[in-house]
C-alpha cells in the first residue's frame, strides 16, 4: 500500500512539473518575448545627438544654390539628444524619391539617410528609382504619396516636368528635403525645406587641377558634359572649363560632347577620340560615363592619356589606384549628404529653421589617398581589390 501511495505521489509530482512547464510555455509564446522586450526598450531609448562627420575636410564652399543662395557647411547642423528623442515620438515615415538609384553615389546616400532615419526612429516606406525618367519620378511620387509620407527626400529628375508632382506632396502637408536639386518655382521654407549638396563646383575645380597638374599644365583636352537642364552637373563642368581657361591658358579645350545617360560616354568618348586622335586628355562630368570614356580610349590604344572626374564610384577608384587612365576626381560625401537630408528632415518636425540650402565641401582623390578618400566618403573600408591595388 505504502508502495503504491509512493508511486502516486511520484506521478503528481511529475505531472506538477510538466504543467508548470506547458504554462511557462504558453506564457512566453502567447505573450512578450523577454528578449523582444528589451529590444523594444533599447530602440525607444534616448539616442545621443545626431552630428555631420568633423573630419570632413574644412575649405571653401565654392558652389551657390540653384536660386543663387550662399552655401551654408553640413558640418554645422546636429539634432541635441533632447531633439531626436522627440522626434521619435511622432513616428514619422518617410520615403526616398531617387533620379537614379544604380550607381555607388545613390547607394551611399540612401545608406545615410536610412541610417540616420532609424537613429530617429522614422520609418522609411518607399525607396525609388526613375531610372532617369521624369514620367516614372512623377509616377512614383504618386505611388509614394499613396503610403502618407511625413517626409520626402527626393532628387528631381528634371526641374521643370516634376515640379508639379513635388508640389503636390508639399501642398499636403509633406516634408520634402531635396538633393542636389530643386524643381522650379517651388520656394524654400515654403515648398520645401532644403537643398543638400555636395560642392559641384569646388569638385569640378579638383578635377581640372588634377587634370592640369597630370599634364603638366599644357595640352589638348576633350570635356564630356551632361547635356541636360541640370543644376549640379552644369555646375561641375562650368568649374572645370573655367579654372582650365582661367589658370592653364596652355591647355586647350578643343572638343565637347554632351551625354545624355551614364551609358553614353563610351559613344561620345569614341567619337571624339576619332575625331581628334592627338588628345591627351579628357574631363567626363561623373563616374559611369568616365568608365566608357575609360574603355574607348583603351580602344583607341591610349596609354599616356589622362582622365579626370567626379564621384568616387568602385571601378573608377579602382582604376586610379592601379595607376590607370583616370587620375584622380573630386568626390562628393554621399554618406554625409544623406545624414544632412535626414536631419534637416528632422528640423522640419521640429519646426526648427533651416538653411536653404546645405553643401559638403569638395574632396580631392588621387592615388595617393585613394584607400583615406573612400574610409572617408563612405563610412567603411576600401574593397579589398582597391586595398590591393593600391598598393
Amino acid at each position: 500500500m505504502k508502495k503504491l501511495l509512493s508511486i502516486m505521489t511520484m506521478i503528481l509530482f511529475i505531472t506538477s512539473i510538466v504543467l508548470v512547464g506547458c504554462g511557462k510555455q504558453s506564457e512566453t509564446s502567447s505573450g512578450s518575448n523577454p528578449k523582444e522586450e528589451t529590444k523594444t526598450e533599447e530602440t525607444t531609448a534616448i539616442s545621443g545627438p545626431i552630428t555631420i562627420n568633423q573630419e570632413i575636410p574644412d575649405q571653401e564652399i565654392l558652389s551657390k544654390g540653384p536660386g543663387g543662395e550662399a552655401a551654408v557647411s553640413a558640418k554645422t547642423l546636429q539634432l541635441t539628444e533632447e531633439e531626436v528623442q522627440k522626434i521619435k515620438e511622432g513616428n514619422y515615415k518617410a520615403a526616398i524619391v531617387m533620379h537614379y538609384a544604380g550607381n555607388d553615389w545613390a547607394t551611399a546616400q540612401i545608406d545615410g539617410l536610412k541610417a540616420t532615419f532609424a537613429k530617429m526612429g522614422i520609418q522609411v516606406v518607399a525607396v525609388t528609382d526613375a531610372q532617369f525618367k521624369a514620367e516614372k519620378q512623377v509616377s512614383d511620387i504618386e505611388t509614394v504619396l499613396a503610403k502618407k509620407p511625413d517626409i520626402i527626400v527626393g532628387i528631381p529628375v528634371d526641374p521643370v516636368s516634376t515640379a508639379s508632382a513635388f508640389k503636390k506632396a508639399a501642398d499636403a502637408g509633406v516634408k520634402v528635403v531635396f538633393m542636389d536639386n530643386k524643381p522650379n518655382g517651388l520656394e524654400a521654407g515654403k515648398d520645401y525645406v532644403s537643398v543638400v549638396s555636395a560642392d559641384n563646383y569646388g569638385n569640378g575645380v579638383q578635377a581640372a587641377e588634377i587634370m592640369a597638374k597630370k599634364l603638366g599644365g599644357k595640352g589638348k583636352i576633350g570635356v564630356i558634359y551632361h547635356d541636360a537642364d541640370y543644376f549640379v552637373t552644369k555646375q561641375r563642368t562650368e568649374a572645370f572649363e573655367k579654372t582650365i581657361k582661367e589658370k592653364y591658358p596652355k591647355i586647350k579645350i578643343v572638343e565637347r560632347g554632351g551625354i545624355i545617360g551614364p551609358n553614353d560616354g563610351e559613344k561620345v568618348a569614341s567619337g571624339m577620340l576619332t575625331k581628334n586622335r592627338d588628345l591627351d586628355g579628357m574631363f567626363v562630368v561623373w563616374d559611369v560615363p568616365a568608365e566608357g570614356a575609360l574603355a574607348a580610349a583603351r580602344t583607341a590604344g591610349k596609354k599616356d592619356f589622362v582622365i579626370t572626374t567626379i564621384d568616387l564610384g568602385t571601378n573608377v577608384a579602382l582604376d586610379i589606384a592601379s595607376n590607370g587612365l583616370i587620375k584622380g576626381l573630386g568626390a562628393q560625401l554621399p554618406y554625409d549628404q544623406g545624414i544632412s537630408e535626414a536631419v534637416l528632415a528632422g528640423y522640419s518636425l521640429l519646426s526648427k529653421e533651416a538653411p536653404a540650402y546645405v553643401a559638403v565641401p569638395a574632396l580631392n582623390v588621387t592615388k595617393e589617398n585613394v584607400l583615406d578618400a573612400w574610409k572617408l566618403v563612405y563610412h567603411q573600408e576600401a574593397p579589398k581589390s582597391i586595398q590591393g591595388a593600391a598598393k
